[in-house]
C-alpha cells in the first residue's frame, strides 16, 4: 500500500528512476545550510531525505527531483507553485525553501516525525472512528486547496503525512493541477478513478472526490478498493503502458461496487453509502465536489448526535406508553381483584345467611317431628290400644320368640304371620292408622308411622305393615346410641331411649335415599314407670331440606355429616340423589357411597371461594367451581352432627359479572391505549417530518452550493498565483 508508485508519465521516465534506485544511498547533491541525515523514500520522480538546519537544528525533509534536463526544473517549478497556493494552509506540509539552481533542483518543507499514513496502516489497523477522523481533515485539506484552484489528483495514504497530534497533511502535490490546466494528471492504480487513467484526461474535481473515497476505504479494510491478486496479475500481465490504462479503466467500470467496508465494525449504513458513492464509476454519480462530501459526513454526524435524542424521543414515548400500560394492566387486575372480592364477599354473605336458614329448617322440622311423635303417643285412645297389646299374654309370648336370635328364620317368618293375624295387633293397627292423619297434619312429610314394644319388636306401622314383627333393637332409635349396631345383634332390656330425639341417619335400602327416624319412650303409668316400648316415625332427610334456588344446578342445599379427620362424612341429601333423571340400581351404583372428607369440606375461605363437589365425580354436571357457606344443624343427634352446605356456581353468583365487567374495562383500557398510541405516533409523525424537511432543505443547499461552487471554478480564469514565477 505505501509502496503504490505515482505512474510515471512514459516508460524512459520509469527506466531512469529503476536505475536510479540500484545506485549506492547518499544525497545526492549538497544543500548550503543544511545537513543530510537518512534517505526517507524514493519515488518516480525523486527521493525524500531528512535534513537538520544547521543554524537552528530544526529538522526538515528535502525533496530531490532525480531526473536530469528541464522537465526536473518544469516538475519542480509545479509542485513549487501549488505549495506557494497553499502556504500557511495548516492541512498541507509547509514549503520552507526552494533550490531551482542545484543538480539535482529540490525544495526544502517542514519535516514531521510520525511519518506518513501508508506507515500508520502498517503499524495497526485505524478504528473506524480514527479513520473518519483523518478523513474529515484530509477533506477540509482538499476543500482549501479546491478553494485556491488547486486539484491533487494523486490522493493516497503515502501522500498523506502525520503531525504529532495525529492530524493529517496533505503532500506531495507533483501530479497536482490547477482547475484551468488541461495537461492529464495520473495517479496511483486503485486510487485514482478511471476516468483519469487515460493520458488525454482532463482533469476534474471529482478525481479527488474518488480518490478521497478510496482512501477512506483504505483505512478501514486496510487495502484500496478493486485491488486484489487477481487484478494485480492482470494488469502486471500488460506491458503496454496505454494498454495498461486501458484495462484498469475496465476493472473499474466492470466491477461491483466494494462491499468489504460494510463489514467493519462501527461503518453505518450512512458512513458506507458516503463512500461507495465517492467510488462511483460513473464521476457523474459521485459527490460534485469534496465539499458535498463533508457536507454529507457533517449530516451524518448531525444524525449520529441526535440519535440519542431521537432514541429518547422514539423510545421514551414507548416507554411512557409501557408504563402507563404496566399501570393500567395493575390498575386493571387489581380492580377486577377487588370486584371479583367484594362480589364473592357478598355471594358467600348471602350463601351463609341462606346455610342458616336451611339448617334453622331443618333443626325445625326434626323439632316439629319430635311433637308429632309425642302427640301420637299422648292419644289416650292409642295408648290403651298399646297398654293392652304389649300386656297380651300370647303378644307377648310372640314378641318374646320373634326377638330370640336363635329362632331360625324359617320359624321366625311363620311367627311374624302369626304376630299379624293376632287379634291385639291388629286393633293396635287400626289405632294407630286413626290416630297418625291427625297427627301427620302438625308435622308434614313422613314415610311411616311405628310402634315397638320393649323387646324392640315392631307391633304396628303405618301405612303397610310389612316391617311388624321384625325387631330392631340394634337401632339407634329404639338403644338411643351414636350409632346403628349389626343387625340382627340384641341388647339388653334396659338400654333404650330415654328422650325424644331423632336417631342416626341410615340409608334406604330399597332406594338409597337417606332416611332418619323420630323416636319417643313410651312408658307405664305405675310407679316405676316401667319401659314399654318406642313410638316414632321415619322421614327422608331431602324431606327435611327446603329448596333454595328453582334451579338446583345453580345454587342448592346440600346435607352432610361433620367430617372428621381420618373419617369422612355421608353425604346425606343432594340433588342428585332425588333427581328423576337417576335411578338407583343396585347396591354398587355410586351414589350410596358418596363421601365428604375433611380435605374437600368447606372450612377455610380458600376452600369455600373455589369449592369441589364430591358430586363432581359421579355427575360431571356438578364438576365446577361453587362458592359454598356451611351452617350447623343444631339438634341433639345421637349421631354425627349434621352440616348444610349452600353451594352457589361461581359462573352464576359472579363469573358473568365479573366477564361483563373485565369486558367494559378492556373496552375502556383498550381505547386509551389507542389513543394514547395515536397521540404518540402523531407526535412521532411531526417531529419525523421536521426532520425531513430540515435534512432536505440541508441537502438543497449543499446541492445548490456544490453546483455553484462547481460552476465558479469551472469558470475561472484567473487563479490566484498564475502570473508568479519561480525565484531561485
Amino acid at each position: 500500500m505505501d509502496n503504490d508508485p505515482t505512474l510515471p508519465q512514459d516508460q524512459e521516465q520509469k527506466l531512469r528512476a529503476q536505475q536510479r534506485s540500484l545506485q549506492a544511498v547518499r544525497p545526492p547533491t549538497v544543500v548550503p545550510g543544511y545537513e543530510l541525515e537518512q534517505l526517507l523514500g524514493s519515488g518516480a520522480y525523486g527521493e525524500v531525505w531528512h535534513a537538520r538546519e544547521r543554524n537552528t537544528g530544526r529538522r526538515v525533509a528535502i525533496k530531490f527531483y532525480a531526473h536530469r534536463g528541464g522537465l526536473d526544473w518544469s516538475l519542480l517549478s509545479r509542485e513549487v507553485e501549488k505549495l506557494t497556493f497553499l502556504f500557511a494552509d495548516r492541512h498541507v506540509v509547509q514549503l520552507i525553501g526552494v533550490g531551482w539552481d542545484a543538480d539535482p533542483p529540490y525544495y526544502v518543507m517542514e519535516y514531521l516525525e510520525r511519518g506518513s499514513l501508508a506507515d500508520r496502516l502498517h503499524q495497526e489497523p485505524l478504528t473506524c472512528r480514527e479513520a473518519v477522523g483523518i478523513f474529515r481533515e484530509v477533506a477540509v485539506g482538499l476543500i482549501h486547496a479546491h478553494g485556491r484552484g488547486v486539484l491533487h489528483c494523486d490522493l493516497k495514504p503515502g501522500n498523506v503525512l502525520l503531525d504529532q497530534d495525529n492530524r493529517p497533511r496533505l503532500a506531495d502535490f507533483g501530479q497536482s493541477r490547477l482547475f484551468h490546466e488541461q495537461a492529464p494528471a495520473l495517479g496511483t492504480l486503485f486510487y485514482m478513478p478511471p476516468e483519469q487513467a487515460n493520458l488525454e484526461a482532463v482533469p476534474d474535481v471529482r478525481w479527488d472526490v474518488y480518490a478521497l473515497g478510496a482512501l477512506l476505504y483504505c483505512m478501514l479494510t486496510g487495502k484500496p478498493p478493486h485491488r486484489n491478486e487477481a487484478t494485480l496479475a492482470q494488469l502486471e500481465n500488460i506491458d503496454d503502458f496505454g494498454l495498461r490504462l486501458a484495462e484498469y479503466r475496465k476493472i473499474i467500470r466492470r466491477s461491483l461496487l466494494p462491499t468489504a467496508h460494510r463489514q467493519v465494525r462501527g461503518v453505518d449504513r450512512a458512513l458506507a453509502e458516503i463512500i461507495e458513492r465517492c467510488l462511483a464509476p460513473d464521476p457523474k454519480q459521485r459527490f460534485a465536489n469534496v465539499q458535498a462530501v463533508l457536507d454529507a459526513l457533517d449530516a451524518r454526524d448531525a444524525r449520529r448526535a441526535r440519535r440519542p435524542a431521537m432514541l429518547l424521543g422514539t423510545f421514551g414515548p414507548a416507554l411512557v406508553l409501557l408504563v402507563v400500560s404496566l399501570f393500567a394492566w395493575t390498575g386493571f387486575s387489581r380492580t377486577l381483584a377487588r370486584s371479583e372480592a367484594e362480589l364473592l364477599a357478598q355471594a358467600l354473605k348471602t350463601n351463609r345467611f341462606a346455610a342458616r336458614s336451611v339448617a334453622k329448617a331443618v333443626a325445625a322440622g326434626v323439632e316439629r317431628r319430635c311433637r308429632a311423635v309425642e302427640s301420637m303417643v299422648a292419644s289416650e285412645y292409642l295408648r290403651r290400644e298399646f297398654i293392652q297389646a304389649v300386656n297380651d299374654p300370647e303378644l307377648s309370648e310372640l314378641s318374646r320368640l320373634l326377638s330370640d336370635p336363635a329362632i331360625s328364620e324359617d320359624r321366625r317368618a311363620a311367627l311374624r304371620t302369626e304376630f299379624r293375624e293376632h287379634p291385639g295387633q291388629q286393633a293396635l293397627q287400626a289405632a294407630l292408622e286413626a290416630v297418625v292423619p291427625a297427627a301427620a297434619g302438625t308435622n308434614g312429610k313422613v314415610n311411616s308411622w311405628f310402634l315397638n314394644d320393649a323387646r324392640g319388636v315392631q307391633i304396628a306401622r303405618a301405612p303397610e305393615p310389612s316391617t311388624v314383627g321384625y325387631c330392631y333393637t340394634w337401632r339407634s332409635y329404639f338403644h338411643g346410641g351414636p350409632t346403628d349396631l349389626d343387625e340382627g345383634e340384641r341388647l339388653p332390656p334396659d338400654q333404650h331411649i330415654m328422650q325424644t330425639g331423632p336417631s342416626v341417619a341410615y340409608q334406604s335400602k330399597a332406594s338409597g335415599i337417606w332416611n332418619v327416624a323420630v323416636s319417643t319412650p313410651i312408658f307405664a303409668d305405675d310407679e316405676d314407670g316401667t319401659f314399654l316400648g318406642v313410638g316414632g316415625l321415619t322421614v327422608g332427610i331431602g324431606d327435611l331440606m327446603e329448596p333454595v334456588d328453582a334451579d338446583a344446578t345453580a345454587q342448592f342445599a346440600v346435607l352432610v355429616e361433620q367430617p372428621k379427620p381420618g373419617i369422612p362424612g355421608h353425604i346425606l341429601d343432594h340433588p342428585v340423589m332425588t333427581s328423576p333423571a337417576r335411578q338407583v340400581a343396585d347396591e354398587s351404583d355410586p351414589l350410596r357411597r358418596l363421601i365428604i372428607d375433611d380435605r374437600q369440606f368447606p372450612e377455610s375461605p380458600r376452600r369455600k371461594a373455589a369449592y369441589r363437589d364430591p358430586v363432581g365425580a359421579v355427575d360431571p354436571k356438578y364438576d365446577r367451581r361453587w362458592l359454598a357457606e356451611t351452617a350447623d344443624v343444631k339438634l341433639q343427634s345421637r349421631g354425627r352432627d349434621w352440616v348444610v352446605i349452600v353451594q352457589e356456581s361461581y359462573d352464576t353468583a359472579i363469573g358473568a359479572t365479573l366477564r361483563e365487567l373485565k369486558a367494559g374495562l378492556v373496552v375502556y383500557g383498550w381505547s386509551a391505549l389507542a389513543m394514547v398510541a395515536l397521540v404518540v405516533l402523531g407526535l412521532w409523525g411531526v417531529a419525523y417530518r421536521l426532520l425531513e424537511q430540515g435534512e432536505s432543505v440541508q441537502k438543497t443547499l449543499f446541492w445548490s452550493s456544490d453546483t455553484e461552487t462547481a460552476k465558479t471554478t469551472a469558470g475561472s480564469s484567473v487563479l490566484p498565483g498564475k502570473s508568479q514565477k519561480p525565484t531561485g
